[in-house]
């Protein structure tokens, strides 16, 4: 399930939404969430996550807002389709890919990766 790959750190200084939205960013781009692809309810992820419902819902309504995300009604929220098509989100998936290649090849585990993205990706 998508709780089990996605890590919530309170005692980081970015907001829990923020790693959040990131996190699924991360994997919608890297292909991991693919499109079509189905994400738990807001009441469901926010449970697995420990989170109130009104963190998980504003993210959703902003990658939705930013074209990553479709909601149906009581269909539920899912990775929207047409990111397949579009240039933009195949060229930061290539762009991120190569990123955490070389940061991997450098030693940088995807935790720590994060953690130096969260440091210093704010100039």
């Amino acid at each position: 399930m998508l709780a089990n790959v996605l890590t919530i750190d309170p005692s980081l200084p970015e907001p829990l939404w923020e790693q959040l939205r990131d996190q699924l960013i991360m994997q919608i781009n890297s292909g991991e969430l693919a499109p079509g692809d189905k994400l738990p309810s807001v009441r469901q992820l926010a449970g697995d996550l420990e989170l109130a419902p009104n963190t998980v819902a504003r993210v959703y309504k902003e990658l939705e807002a930013s074209g990553y995300l479709q909601t149906q009604g009581r269909n539920g929220t899912t990775v929207a389709e047409d990111l397949a098509g579009n240039e933009t989100h195949r060229r930061a998936a290539e762009l991120t890919s190569e990123y955490l290649e070389g940061m991997a090849a450098l030693g940088f585990s995807t935790e720590r990766t994060i953690a130096y993205l969260q440091r210093n990706g704010r100039r």
